[in-house]
């Protein structure tokens, strides 16, 4: 989903730059300003801690992971990966030569040549061609066979995201050194310099120990590996392995026994988490890139509350809060408290309600349109955000949020989202009903209160048309998204500002994110058109035939673009500019000092 001046290399975001992240609250506040006791540009000394307040539970170390894709993962990845490239606040891409560089050698084909510099995992392993061929292989599913239809062959990797930039590339070529690695495109892609999500960056030789072999062995079977045919499936069980170790062996919620799971190659790496909690991360002593961490210690405490999370910061307990659950009277809170610096700003994520395709109760169109009818959107703007945030709008596309102007408004002139699904029309959703009252169960985090605050909105309208609806509200919420045990799901999506991943994460067959099981013939065609289109003004064009596709498909309805803010101690230097991407705070980490 839709959504970078500069100080040096070291102004730049660390985090993942192509997929789409899961987030357990949308975010509330104002306009783009601040108000504080100090200025947090001033300069701060190198070590000390800083504790950050989070609003959910870290589930693991690999955030490119289908189940463990989480906003709170990825702020940990933040600290604890790189890669070639990054995003600043203005959402625009920086090469990160710490790591390695990159050029375009050829247009046609495309081809692309990556070289690592002097490189390691925090466990003194050089970063090598092992890593960059595992790095590749999930990426690009070159040995994915799987047919969703026919129920036959494997995805090797459950990425959160899609494999549709590197799809059709070549196997890499590399240099006797292994630390210059070409690609080549099969197709054009719009989207080939941020082809290599640091999310998903995982250490080989870590992966090969858990698959039970050596890295040599790893990479062998990788070199190996057969390029998949859905027509003709067959069977890699080495390759099995890999794919397995990749997607489980790094999924943990307190701190494990195996330390190997814990190396990172950013400037922090993960010291100690402790269940439910907090994670501790410790300045990494071995970080060999361009932007090492100033200071000692960061902990991140999961305050679900955002009251609680005012009270912490206050107290001291907690030294940056970026809320997810906040009414206007929380933001007057922290605006009263002294020594603290606000900065407010519209996240590029948005609230949505989603229908399940692959439930009994939303096969029919009928109902699915129905449902849609009932949704009160301009009253949960009303209710929720726009007593904190005063021109707050319902939101009309499924593709880009309000704040991106132009691809936005061109959307909701195609989609007819307005027309179709403007305030609620009861009598018109028992007449495609016909009497029918059917069970509608919605899954969402029942630990935000804005998030129950909306359920309740929604059931209340559904059931005047005679819908039956049911509370699934668990605050383990994203661990069930991908099991489809339910009927429809609210949450949010917060994007990395740069590319076009969302379309294939979400709204094409097999999406890694596409939850709701959704699958259009000419969706699928349009995805494949725009990622490999480099005219942006046509790409736009298709993006918004897209969005005119899942409303008249009844796919669901987005709500609001979040609106977020992040209060800092004055005692903190470094956190000064918004970040409206899924890093959030975090995107400029290894500035962070005390003062």
């Amino acid at each position: 989903m839709g959504k970078y001046t500069f100080k040096g290399k070291a102004a730049v975001s660390l985090a993942a730059i192509a997929a789409l992240t899961l987030t357990g609250c949308a975010s509330v506040g104002g306009g783009d300003d601040s108000k504080g006791g100090g200025d947090s540009s001033a300069a701060g000394k190198d070590g000390g801690v800083v504790t950050v307040a989070e609003t959910n539970k870290f589930s693991g170390a690999n955030a490119g992971y289908t189940k463990t894709n989480l906003d709170i993962n990825g702020h940990v990845a933040a600290m604890t990966r790189e890669g070639f490239a990054n995003v600043d606040t203005e959402q625009k891409l920086h090469p990160n030569e710490g790591f390695g560089t990159y050029k375009k050698v050829s247009d046609d084909p495309l081809t692309v040549e990556y070289e690592l510099k002097d490189t390691q995992w925090s466990d003194g392993n050089k970063i090598d061609k092992a890593d960059m061929m595992l790095w590749w292989s999930e990426l690009s599913g070159y040995a994915n066979d799987a047919d969703e239809e026919a129920k036959t062959g494997k995805d090797y990797f459950s990425i959160a995201g899609s494999t549709d930039i590197l799809h059709t590339t070549d196997m890499p070529k590399f240099s006797e050194d292994g630390k210059k690695m070409t690609v080549t495109w099969g197709k054009p892609n719009a989207d080939w310099e941020i082809a290599f999500d640091s999310n998903s960056f995982m250490p080989a030789h870590v992966v090969a120990k858990k698959a039970g072999m050596s890295e040599d062995e790893l990479l062998k079977v990788l070199e190996n590996q057969k390029k998949g045919d859905p027509k003709s499936p067959q069977k890699q069980p080495e390759l099995e392995k890999i794919g397995k170790a990749w997607d489980t062996a790094f999924n943990f919620t307190s701190t494990p026994d195996d330390k190997d799971v814990l190396v990172s190659n950013g400037p922090y790496k993960i010291e100690n988490v402790v269940e439910n909690n907090s994670i501790t991360l410790k300045k990494n002593e071995n970080y060999k890139g361009s932007m090492p961490g100033k200071l000692d210690e960061i902990t991140l405490r999961t305050i679900g509350d955002a009251t609680a999370q005012i009270q912490a910061l206050r107290n001291g307990e907690v030294d940056i809060m970026q809320p997810n659950n906040v009414n206007k009277d929380t933001l007057d809170q922290v605006q009263q408290i002294e020594n603290v610096n606000v900065q407010k700003g519209d996240q590029l994520a948005y609230d949505h309600l989603d229908l399940n395709f692959g439930s009994d109760t939303f096969k029919d169109k009928d109902v699915r349109e129905a449902f849609l009818k009932t949704v009160p959107r301009q009253k949960i703007v009303d209710q929720l955000i726009k007593p904190v945030k005063d021109d707050a709008s319902v939101l009309n596309s499924q593709m880009y949020v309000s704040s991106q102007g132009e691809p936005y408004k061109k959307a909701t002139e195609v989609n007819g989202a307005e027309k179709m699904y403007g305030e609620p029309d009861i009598e018109g959703a028992k007449k495609l009903l016909g009497g029918k009252t059917p069970t509608v169960r919605i899954l969402f985090n029942n630990g935000n209160p804005q998030r129950t605050d909306t359920f309740q909105l929604i059931k209340e309208s559904a059931e005047k048309a005679g819908f039956k609806v049911q509370d699934l509200g668990d605050p383990n919420w994203s661990e069930k998204l991908s099991d489809g045990d339910y009927d429809a799901s609210l949450f949010g999506w917060v994007s990395p500002g740069v590319g076009t991943e969302m379309l294939s994460q979400i709204f094409k067959t097999g999406g890694g994110g596409n939850y709701s099981k959704y699958s259009n013939k000419d969706v699928d065609k349009l995805v494949d058109e725009a990622r490999t289109n480099l005219d942006e003004s046509k790409r736009v064009d298709q993006i918004a035939e897209i969005d005119k596709h899942t409303f008249e498909d009844a796919y669901g309805l987005p709500l609001f673009q979040s609106v977020g803010y992040v209060a800092t101690s004055d005692k903190i230097s470094g956190v000064d500019k918004y970040q409206p991407n899924q890093t959030g705070v975090f995107w400029n980490v290894s500035e962070w000092s005390r003062k």
